[in-house]
């Protein structure tokens, strides 16, 4: 059948079993807009308050539902809005194909009204791009895209459509679409017989897992060679829920602000197997002192990402799951008690560090505990960034893939209003929640609006303590107590900027105020912001320094002003 380019972008769209897109219209894409228009029975459109708000969106759908996110921008100033979308979901590794529109074919290259190179700007930032100029090559090109997005290491990719594309026609011929099969491995049966040679020989075993556990799907294997291995077994801050937080051979975040146990077991173990993870600097600190006494083996789909930031022993590359499955297969039982014993008296003599008793005053640590309570550890968390993210990573037990939807490899301030309703409309079975710190809040905050729109039921937890927390923490460590620019006193009356988007909201200032408050906000089915008011002094521990001994982190900062 013969049908227009924009028709194409959303035929090739319910091929791939897209039910959302996330956009904003403008001039470039009003013939896409017309199709969506049409088409409005079959595909949902949700349009944010701001490009960026879209790009993570789609980000968010596709980490809470592990399917490709879809995200839709104009030309010009909206393309570019898209780009810290794309470039966060680029450094974590999450499946999105971004669509813009550019000016017309025979206006490209003349700095013609909001026209930028798009393809070029993203290019760092994609794991591909395209721009099409003949309509005749748009669907397999939109094929290709999602194909890219979701073989091998996931990844954004972005498809420039100039205007006059989506108005001219061709013949269309729909396609059934197969799926590609990530289950594969590129080592040899040798490299496999190697590694498990290592873990017989093995006496304290340490397993790292990061977030190619969770895209991969292998959560089920990765349980089953933890008590294979039995071994202690520590997360990325991305690897979060790829292992029941509950178990007991969980030891909590390794890294920047890991655990004291993690720290000391990585420091101590024989044995380091690096799954599904790309050894951030964040979490190695100095290279030279981390695992120093342990063989280092990395599990990886990305060849690019073996010795990169560290120096490896063994390797196997390849899917998790495959790679887990065949390792399964190899290793027999092994058995660790001593070495388990010793990780259980580090668990209780360095136990998480909880902040000074503050009496009725609240504590972000308070508040996730009792929030992980009344949720029974089944909410889908996502966050900004900053102090809010590492103790939500720290306080609140995962306990299955895809519950934790964070910025880790960007750092995008901003990002988790936008990813929660991404999450909430993949996976409105959930609950979903939004931990954010006041200075993320106010990059996006008018995405409310969109909650309000769409009646998307997040809920918007705000830590309030009038400061940019984590640089604060960093200048009062590293800069000689002086805040410069981290003071922020907004004085921002939340109540009221929620009253203004339609949506209910509660104030908590008092500890004995948390519980109930927290239950009242949980039982609304509609958008509710609950804002808690804490010190500005409390600060995210443990801490290691950047690039300082994984082994020696920072337990205390006094506070004397």
């Amino acid at each position: 059948m013969k049908l227009t380019g924009a028709q194409i972008i959303i035929e090739c769209l319910l091929e791939q079993g897209v039910d959302t897109v996330f956009g904003y219209p403008g001039g470039a894409v009003l013939n896409l807009y017309d199709a969506i228009y049409e088409y409005r029975s079959k595909i949902r459109h949700i349009i944010t308050a701001h490009e960026q708000g879209a790009a993570h969106a789609a980000d968010g759908y596709a980490r809470a539902t592990g399917k490709t996110g879809v995200c839709i921008a104009t030309s010009g100033p909206g393309a570019t809005n898209l780009v810290t979308g794309i470039a966060t979901a680029h450094m974590d590794s999450i499946p999105m194909v971004a669509i813009t529109g550019n000016v017309a074919v025979p206006s490209l290259g003349l700095d013609s009204f909001q026209e930028v190179d798009i393809t070029g700007i993203t290019m760092p930032v994609t794991k591909y791009n395209f721009i099409i100029k003949d309509v005749s090559e748009l669907a397999d090109t939109l094929r290709r895209a999602f194909e890219i997005a979701t073989t091998g290491r996931p990844g954004p990719v972005l498809v420039d459509i100039p205007k006059d594309v989506t108005a001219a026609a061709c013949e269309y011929t729909r396609k059934e679409i197969v799926k590609p099969d990530n289950y594969y491995s590129l080592s040899a049966d040798e490299e496999y017989r190697q590694v498990a040679d290592l873990i017989a020989a093995s006496k304290k075993p340490f397993l790292y897992t990061g977030g190619g556990v969770i895209s991969s799907g292998a959560a089920e294997e990765m349980a089953k060679f933890a008590e294979l291995v039995d071994a202690p077994v520590s997360s990325s801050l991305m690897g979060q829920g790829g292992f029941n937080n509950r178990d007991s051979r969980y030891i909590g975040m390794l890294g920047m602000h890991g655990t004291v146990v993690s720290s000391k077991a990585v420091s101590d173990c024989d044995l380091f197997i690096g799954i599904g993870t790309r050894f951030s600097d964040r979490v190695i600190g100095d290279i030279v002192s981390f695992a120093p006494k342990a063989k280092i083996v990395h599990i990886d789909i990305d060849p690019a990402e073996i010795n990169k930031n560290i120096h490896v022993d063994h390797q196997l590359v390849g899917d998790v799951r495959c790679v887990l499955d065949r390792l399964n297969e190899l290793v027999p039982p092994q058995d660790h008690t001593e070495w388990l014993r010793q990780i259980e008296a580090w668990k209780e003599e360095f136990p998480l560090h909880v902040a000074e008793d503050y009496g009725d005053q609240v504590t972000p640590q308070y508040v996730l505990e009792t929030l992980d309570e009344l949720t029974h550890g089944d909410a889908v968390i996502t966050t900004e960034v900053g102090q809010h993210q590492m103790w939500a990573a720290q306080y609140y037990d995962f306990k299955e893939p895809r519950q934790f939807i964070t910025s880790g490899g960007l750092g995008t301030m901003g990002y988790g209003l936008g990813a929660s309703m991404g999450a909430q409309v993949g996976r409105p079975d959930k609950q979903v929640i939004n931990i954010a710190g006041d200075g993320s809040f106010h990059m996006n905050c008018n995405e409310l609006v969109t909650a309000y729109k769409h009646n998307i039921p997040i809920v918007e937890l705000l830590f309030n303590n009038s400061v940019l927390g984590m640089v604060r923490q960093w200048q009062r460590l590293f800069y000689g107590k002086r805040f410069s620019q981290t003071t922020l006193e907004r004085d921002t009356d939340y109540m009221k900027l929620a009253e203004a988007y339609h949506i209910p909201s509660y104030r908590i200032t008092k500890k004995s105020e948390v519980r109930e408050v927290l239950q009242k906000a949980l039982r609304h089915d509609t958008p509710v912001l609950v804002e808690c008011v804490i010190d500005r002094d409390i600060n995210v521990l443990p801490m290691v320094p950047a690039g300082a001994a994984i082994d020696k982190p920072i337990l205390d900062i006094e506070i004397d002003d």
